[in-house]
């Protein structure tokens, strides 16, 4: 009896735990964009949609006007239909969510690609973490904007960019996703010392760092282009001061 006792709790923590996931995650919630790589890819979705809504529109025009043309106009329930049709495609177009990438996908494409895929992911994930966890990954999407900035323009072969794509599309996604597979009353159960909801925190910090490491090795290349810009510019225009006659005050002495 006990035995069927803790499996039917189990059961209904489990059952609790994708409720609150749904609730907190669920398709319909807005969620609020963490940097600007995902923030481009929703303006790119949005774009499309207002494509293909302009597409959409102007194909019912054309054929309301040739179906007017062949009947001597379309009539009163003609009209209707039209604006029926262009009702249901507006709404049929504005409905469709932008696609968030699975974990699968996450590492497809160039790595600068990848780091904006991660963030939406990232955003997508967030509501299911604890409060530091989320925000940690919150403030992890302005690093992922300075480190995508890096990344532009740089050898999909560069050692970096291998070590981007392990860290950043393997490890951290699989950190998240091992976490949220724990159901949610076991996740603040202490284990070898600390609970999951504190390995995952502690775990996004060291993630974080690492991202903010590989940043700046990236960009210090670039402050040495600039060092050398700016003293090649000194050296050019502003080495020398230029010496300005001295006024002519014998008209004072006169």
């Amino acid at each position: 009896m006990g035995d069927l006792t803790r499996q039917s709790d189990r059961i209904i923590g489990d059952a609790r735990s994708v409720r609150d996931d749904n609730r907190a995650g669920g398709r319909h919630r807005r969620v609020a964009p963490i940097g600007q790589g995902s923030a481009r890819l929703r303006a790119k979705h949005a774009k499309t949609k207002l494509v293909q809504i302009v597409i959409g529109i102007v194909g019912i025009l054309v054929a309301a006007g040739v179906a007017g043309a062949i009947l001597n106009g379309i009539g009163f329930w003609g009209i209707m239909i039209v604006a029926l049709t262009m009702f249901l495609l507006f709404g049929g177009v504005v409905s469709r969510k932008i696609k968030v990438p699975q974990r699968a996908e996450i590492n497809k494409g160039n790595v600068q690609q990848m780091v904006a895929k991660t963030e939406l992911w990232l955003e997508h994930q967030r509501p299911a973490l604890p409060p530091p966890a989320a925000a940690i990954v919150s403030d992890m999407g302005v690093q992922l904007d300075a480190l995508g900035l890096q990344l532009e323009g740089i050898d999909q072969n560069h050692p970096k960019a291998q070590e981007i794509r392990s860290l950043v599309g393997e490890q951290l996604p699989g950190m998240v996703d091992s976490y949220r597979r724990i159901p949610a009353h076991m996740r603040t159960e202490e284990r070898g010392g600390a609970t999951p909801d504190q390995q995952l925190t502690d775990s996004l910090k060291k993630i974080s760092g690492e991202i903010d490491s590989i940043t700046r090795q990236l960009a210090e290349g670039n402050l040495d282009d600039l060092a050398i810009k700016s003293r090649y510019l000194d050296y050019k225009y502003g080495g020398e001061d230029v010496a300005l006659p001295a006024p002519d005050r014998s008209k004072d002495i006169a």
